[in-house]
């Protein structure tokens, strides 16, 4: 199917994010998309540049502002049929700190035992946006993460794995740190990426889902 054609189906959306997670999710409840990813000369990193003074809460909340404006340029650049598009970002806080996606090995090791024994909080923003309304429909979702106190011989080996990588706060809910968690307040999909809950009240105001909640 050529995208640039209106697309047979009402519950269809662009979804602008790589994340497999992100994609498995949209799956689960049934909404059908296409990928609207970053071309080649767009600096899709330095979005998610934290700027002085930013809380986590408002780090998050203008990063997914700010790919959504950048999606909706792509939109227009390629000429593509009109549809909603998702967009999404999530972060990891630890007090006042941002804990991003680790640089490398040592930056993982160095955020997993700074979360070991403690409580952080998983900050998972989501933004729905169209191409002819001037106007982004956001929601931020937070949820509370217990680690237990993880080994030091357990977190070389978790790295050695690769799992940290491409990951806020280096680990993943849904692999191998699942384990060590103790216990979580919030949302288990909001932790992956994408908040289900708060989605599908994203969509069903938009009328790309109907469900049994107002």
């Amino acid at each position: 199917m050529n995208p640039a054609q209106p697309h047979p189906s009402s519950t269809f959306i662009w979804l602008a994010s790589q994340s497999p997670r992100r994609q498995d999710l949209l799956t689960q409840i049934g909404v059908r998309f296409e990928l609207l990813l970053a071309d080649a000369h767009e600096d899709a990193e330095a979005l998610e540049a934290l700027r002085p003074g930013e809380s986590p809460t408002q780090y998050v909340t203008r990063v997914v502002q700010d790919k959504a404006r950048a999606a909706l340029q792509r939109h227009a650049r390629r000429g593509l049929h009109a549809a909603p598009i998702l967009v999404a970002d999530t972060t990891v806080a630890l007090g006042g700190s941002i804990l991003g996606k680790p640089a490398n090995a040592d930056d993982a090791s160095r955020m997993l035992s700074q979360l070991s024994g403690r409580t952080h909080r998983v900050l998972t923003s989501i933004a729905l946006c169209h191409p002819s309304k001037d106007r982004i429909d956001q929601r931020t979702q937070v949820s509370r993460v217990a680690f237990a106190r993880l080994r030091p011989d357990w977190i070389r080996r978790y790295i050695a794995g690769g799992e940290p990588f491409g990951k806020a706060g280096s680990y993943a809910i849904q692999g191998a740190a699942a384990s060590m968690i103790r216990r979580i307040e919030g949302s288990h999909s909001g932790i992956m990426g994408l908040p289900l809950y708060e989605t599908a009240l994203l969509l069903r105001r938009a009328g790309i889902l109907t469900g049994p909640c107002a």
